[in-house]
């Protein structure tokens, strides 16, 4: 993959401008992001981020989402009530989406100020470190990302630490995601955290991954079988009430059910499964953990398929 080096004192600020789904789409869009930054000592506003911001905390007091971590308060954060107003609105994102939209459609400031989007068609993903990249926001001062299929892998891989050191959750969902793992490790040797995505994914990508919790429940019998001689248990997360009665022969509990608490629990399981999701991928790349996609409801279970995620792949 041809890349090309930033200039010498080149200080460019990306801005997220597109706010793409929830949770795990959001996360790992920012991920790869300030993989990208770090990479060429540019800085990033991620305004798309308020709903989440309270739960990081590297971006709970900080309004503007700011990598580097931001070693001051903005000015929006230092009047008194301002940011604490602003953190319950979208008015920084609607107001920067709308920036993004404008410079796009009347470019009054020429190559100083770029606006990345997805193309038309079927991207599956935009490399960021690629010399066409590169060569287009060569001369920009500001860069606009509008778009969920920008993706840096080179450059996650060789930040991955600083990256998970950003999205460290606050103290009191860090211990609830330990706590729920630790419960299990008790009377196991080996926890696989299973994401049982149902609800929404009816529709999504017209129901090609919504499988009947009793799949689930095969897989799970397939994979402890590969386990000779270990206990094995499930940390099973849902967007669905679930109960053991589900799982029946097997060894199972259940993560508190908050989107971070699940999110972070199942990075603190050995392995990770469940259908294609960024939400898993982020499970995977957080924790260091090997993860398997569950892709067709025929599938096997391999134990040797799975494979730690550096979040490259874009779920379709």
């Amino acid at each position: 993959m041809a890349t090309v080096p930033p200039k010498a004192g080149d200080d460019k600020l990306l801005i997220v401008g597109l706010r793409c789904g929830r949770l795990g789409n959001l996360i790992v869009v920012f991920a790869n992001l300030i993989a990208y930054a770090a990479e060429h000592g540019y800085r990033l506003v991620n305004v798309t981020f308020h709903s989440y911001a309270s739960f990081f905390e590297t971006t709970r007091c900080d309004v503007c989402r700011r990598y580097p971590i931001a070693t001051r308060r903005s000015w929006l954060d230092v009047i008194p009530g301002v940011g604490g107003a602003i953190r319950k609105t979208r008015i920084l994102y609607h107001a920067v989406r709308g920036l993004s939209v404008l410079n796009q459609k009347l470019p009054v400031f020429g190559n100083k100020v770029v606006t990345l989007r997805e193309g038309p068609g079927h991207q599956l993903v935009i490399l960021l470190e690629t010399s066409e990249i590169q060569a287009r926001i060569a001369d920009a001062r500001v860069v606009f990302v509008y778009g969920f299929i920008f993706r840096a892998p080179a450059a996650m891989q060789k930040h991955a630490e600083k990256i998970r050191a950003y999205f460290r959750p606050i103290e009191k969902h860090e211990r609830a995601s330990r706590q729920a793992v630790d419960r299990l490790r008790q009377h196991a040797d080996v926890v696989v955290g299973v994401h049982i995505r149902r609800g929404d994914y009816i529709g999504w990508a017209r129901g090609k991954y919504f499988f009947p919790v009793s799949r689930y429940a095969a897989w799970m019998h397939e994979l402890a079988g590969q386990f000779p001689g270990r206990k094995v248990s499930f940390l099973v997360c849902s967007n669905e009430p679930r109960t053991a009665q589900e799982f029946p022969g097997l060894s199972v509990g259940f993560a508190a059910g908050s989107p971070v608490e699940d999110l972070y629990a199942l990075a603190g399981c050995d392995y990770v499964m469940g259908p294609v999701s960024s939400f898993t991928q982020w499970a995977s790349f957080y924790g260091g953990k090997p993860l398997l996609h569950l892709r067709d409801s025929k599938d096997p279970i391999e134990r040797d398929k799975f494979r730690v995620c550096y979040l490259e792949e874009v779920p379709h």
